[in-house]
């Protein structure tokens, strides 16, 4: 997996993150392509040392039964069945060594936009969990400067813990930060 990255993307660079010991990661990222669910499989393995798990809308896992094998289960949002996506999701969120990827938009939108629309069903997600949840966001963001590949940086954040701010908190929190990160991005050495 990490030289199928490598041969793809010039670099993919992780600004500094330490996640919190002890807990399970509900981390939250911007869904603007096809990549975003193999990049939460990098950043679950190489960097947050969890294992993975993704959330991803039933139609969109079948065109991608592959990512089945990397922990992929489907959440239909049209049908009574996603209270049960909702609840199996927060029950792995127990083991403090999970990470659950979930796309809080719920779509797929440029990752250039500067408001992050939080679906309800996270806040029914993060009522659900049980045990100590670290819930981070991430933010990808792609520049291709000098080369003919793009690099990926990665803006980690750490929203708190399940069950301690609010869901407007988190969504607050989300926004803030991602519009930094989108600020932050002009900087990046490359």
């Amino acid at each position: 997996m990490r030289f199928r990255m490598r041969s793809y993307f010039n670099r993919l660079v992780v600004m500094p993150f330490k996640p919190k010991e002890g807990h399970s990661i509900l981390l939250l990222c911007n869904h603007f392509s096809w990549w975003d669910g193999l990049w939460g499989n990098y950043l679950a393995y190489w960097h947050l040392d969890r294992k993975l798990y993704i959330m991803m809308q039933e139609d969109h896992l079948r065109k991608r039964m592959l990512l089945n094998l990397f922990g992929g289960f489907s959440i239909d949002r049209s049908s009574r069945e996603m209270i049960k996506s909702l609840q199996y999701a927060a029950n792995l969120l127990n083991d403090k060594e999970n990470l659950v990827v979930v796309f809080p938009q719920g779509q797929l939108i440029s990752n250039h936009t500067t408001d992050i629309v939080v679906e309800k069903g996270i806040e029914r997600l993060i009522k659900n969990i049980k045990g100590p949840c670290q819930i981070v966001y991430s933010c990808a963001l792609i520049d291709y400067f000098e080369s003919l590949k793009p690099s990926v940086f990665f803006h980690l954040y750490d929203c708190g813990v399940a069950g301690e701010l609010s869901f407007e908190e988190l969504t607050s929190k989300i926004n803030l930060f991602h519009q930094q990160a989108l600020k932050d991005q002009v900087n990046v050495e490359h």
